[in-house]
């Protein structure tokens, strides 16, 4: 990327963040929200490094990598930018938990016990407090991770497995996550998020010891309805990058 390249796509990107700013401030207000309660993960997976120095240049300070590898090699290159934070937002394996633990700041994408276990031995082992959000599958889509909380009657039990995080020292549960169906029509998603909320509130009541306040809701295509159903953080990519490379 020539030097008037990479100039062009920092102006690109920050006409789309006033765009999307814009709409965050819309939804907020329609629902009596203060929007700077609301954070904005601007999502690189697939993207080039070029493209998240863009971003950086443009002012983003908070990103969203799926792949633990890949989000590696672009953090080691912009190491010096101290004050980014790296969320993981993906799908975590087990045997990528360390590398996880060694470059991510926060993790979203917490979905099974086993997980939450390594993190904490490999975040024990580098001295290190990972803050997570436990993912949750609310439209019992079998295509989804995350524990299966589409129907009220598992409710009591999850909590009951929830409880057991409290013994991990070394993460720090903060909320929930989740990813809602891809409809065509985004207002199709605010029942999935409704739905969200009554779980978080239920978790507030029945494991009141725990962090229950952020909720990692909304896309590209539904960031404004998530907005109003509650969201504190909205993952976007292509409204703020364009399309991701094939």
């Amino acid at each position: 990327m020539t030097k008037s390249e990479f100039d062009l796509k920092v102006t690109q990107i920050r006409q789309n963040l006033i765009e999307v700013k814009k709409q965050m401030n819309k939804a907020a207000d329609k629902t009596g929200r203060d929007v700077s309660e609301i954070q904005l993960i601007a999502v690189t997976k697939l993207m080039p490094l070029e493209t998240v120095k863009a971003g950086v240049a443009a002012g983003i300070r908070n990103f969203g990598e799926n792949y633990p590898e890949q989000a590696a090699e672009k953090i080691i290159a912009l190491s010096d930018q101290k004050d980014i934070i790296w969320h993981m937002i993906g799908h975590i394996q087990s045997r990528k938990t360390g590398t996880v633990c060694d470059h991510f700041q926060m993790v979203h994408s917490l979905d099974r016990i086993k997980i939450a276990k390594y993190l904490d031995r490999y975040c024990r082992e580098r001295d290190k407090i990972m803050p997570v959000l436990i993912e949750v599958n609310m439209s019992g889509e079998k295509s989804k991770f995350g524990w299966q909380a589409d129907s009220v009657d598992k409710w009591k039990n999850l909590a009951s497995q929830f409880r057991e995080f409290s013994e991990l020292s070394n993460i720090e549960i903060r909320g929930l996550m989740t990813m809602p169906p891809l409809f065509e029509n985004p207002e199709k998603t605010r029942p999935v998020y409704q739905r969200l909320r009554e779980f978080q509130q239920f978790l507030q009541e029945q494991l009141p010891e725990m962090n229950w306040k952020e909720l990692s809701i909304g896309t590209s295509f539904d960031f404004t309805i998530a907005i109003e159903e509650g969201a504190t953080m909205v993952r976007l990519g292509t409204e703020i990058f364009g399309q991701r490379p094939s």
